[in-house]
């Protein structure tokens, strides 16, 4: 006799049918939220903090959506698009709160775990090599230097978290990547001392 397999393939739909409408849901918000976030470093640099705040408070609104869909399928939760999404949204956050000089939240503040939020202070060290970019065609020194001095502080600690890359979320190249961003900011902003030195002793100044 042929063995009845229907009541398997009926909870076997179940739980896929399940885990297929959790992982559509995730994807489509972590798409949203990387989206979000990235507008909201741009109104960051524009100056428009009250717009990057619309933007990050929707995000955060998705992710607490995505978190709830996802409560039940660790599996899908820590998948690649996920782990994207939230270091995006960090990103964001810890860049508004840099470029403020204000506190930097902690992942559990964010609601971010700890290996995306990392990667994600990382990437907020490349904005403020933006910040400081900008602030040295502004002849603003005084912020550029400090935009440098944050990025040292990140990249130390950066550095100096020595775990496997495979529960950091690949830690390592984030790091590296950092630390040739601070040395080219130093160079830049060293050249730019430099010249303003010059420039005033031309000028009898």
């Amino acid at each position: 006799m042929r063995p009845d397999l229907e009541p398997l393939s009926n909870a076997v739909r179940r739980d896929l049918d399940d885990k297929y409408a959790a992982r559509e849901v995730g994807l489509t918000n972590s798409r949203r939220i990387i989206r979000l976030s990235a507008n909201a470093i741009r109104a960051l640099h524009r100056g428009e903090r009250e717009k990057a705040e619309e933007l990050m408070v929707e995000a955060a609104g998705l992710m607490a959506e995505t978190e709830a869909a996802l409560a039940g399928h660790p599996d899908i939760r820590h998948t690649g698009f996920v782990s994207d999404a939230t270091k995006e949204y960090a990103e964001a956050r810890l860049t508004a709160a840099l470029s403020a000089d204000e506190p930097i939240p902690l992942p559990a503040d964010i609601g971010v775990d700890s290996a995306p939020y990392l990667n994600g202070l990382g990437e907020a060290a490349g904005e403020m090599r933006r910040r400081l970019l900008d602030k040295l065609r502004q002849g603003d020194m005084d912020e550029a230097e400090r935009s440098l001095e944050v990025m040292e502080t990140i990249l130390e600690l950066l550095a100096d978290l020595d775990y496997p890359d495979g529960m950091t979320g690949g830690l390592r190249r984030t790091t590296d990547v950092t630390r040739a961003l601070v040395e080219r900011s130093r160079a830049d902003l060293t050249t730019t001392v430099v010249q303003e030195r010059l420039r005033r002793q031309l000028a009898g100044e």
